[in-house]
């Protein structure tokens, strides 16, 4: 009995050692599971440019700036007060007393967005957009430069890019006017050619094709009383009277197309000579198809 006794005391003993002394150093001791946490991701921030310009003793900046919608090359209204002062009263005045300097409007895009219009890119598109509202305060666009160019680290605000423009002030280039003798030279060499199906209703141009139409708009620009011309041609079938009329429909119909991108109407003239100059034969529908054009070019 007292055998017996002796076994259960020291079955109980080691239980208690147990229990106090090796669940304190984790052994034995089932673990509570890790409790899985969530991180949540960090939400990039807006980003947001000023209106700023500046060269010397001269400069003007406003928190405010040309706001545009994503994929989209029209400016959002109204301007703040802030920035149609620095338009209309310190850049246009600073311009006006230093016709050497031309101011460079650099606007930007994303990587990603459609453009829909018919420069090569949203930014170029866009910097058009900000020149055509400077010229409507009469700034001369012949003291005004656009650029496109990518910005992909720009987080809109609800789909609206804060400031995707940029301004710079610097002198006349010293070869201007070589440039813009190449530049003709270019375009009169190389027209834009725009080639329609007998009901098309639409233009789409390729890369090359906006590239041109952005030296035809670059040359405007820079020359005050040149324009741009447009002619429609027919293929050879149908009438005469006819053709005139569908050829000058589809001068219009570029013309305004190219309106409708910012180029001003008033230095676009079109006019049509129907089955006229025929580029290939028009016995095959091949050769018809080229005849179907629209030519734009420089006069």
């Amino acid at each position: 009995m007292t055998n017996l006794l002796g076994i259960v005391i020291t079955i109980l003993a080691g239980i208690y050692f147990y229990i106090t002394c090796c669940s304190s150093c984790g052994i034995g001791v089932a673990e509570e599971p890790a409790k899985l946490v969530m991180v949540q991701p960090e939400e990039p921030e807006i980003t947001s440019y000023p209106f700023s310009v500046g060269d010397g003793t001269f400069s003007y900046e406003t928190e405010d700036n040309f706001n545009f919608n994503t994929s989209s090359s029209e400016f959002l209204k109204p301007l703040s007060p802030q920035v149609q002062e620095g338009i209309v009263s310190e850049l246009k005045g600073y311009l006006t007393e230093n016709a050497n300097k031309v101011v460079n409007i650099t606007g930007y895009y994303k990587e990603g967005e459609t453009n829909n219009t018919a420069f090569p890119n949203l930014g170029l598109a866009r910097a058009n957009a900000v020149k055509n509202h400077f010229v409507a305060h009469e700034i001369p666009s012949s003291q005004i430069n656009i650029i496109g160019e990518a910005k992909n680290e720009m987080v809109p605000d609800n789909e609206v890019l804060m400031g995707p423009v940029a301004f710079q002030l610097q002198e006349v280039a010293a070869n201007a006017e070589e440039e813009l003798k190449a530049l003709y030279d270019k375009i009169k060499a190389d027209p834009l050619i725009l080639y329609f199906d007998t009901a098309e209703a639409s233009i789409n141009l390729s890369a090359a094709q906006r590239q041109k139409v952005a030296e035809i708009a670059r040359y405007l620009d820079k020359v005050p009383d040149a324009q741009a011309e447009i002619i429609g041609y027919t293929d050879s079938e149908g009438k005469a009277s006819t053709n005139l009329r569908l050829g000058q429909e589809r001068a219009d119909f570029a013309k305004a197309y190219l309106v409708q991108n910012g180029i001003s109407a008033d230095r676009i003239g079109t006019d049509s000579k129907g089955k006229q100059d025929p580029i290939a034969s028009n016995a095959t529908e091949e050769g018809r198809a080229k005849n179907r054009r629209t030519v734009i070019s420089i006069k």
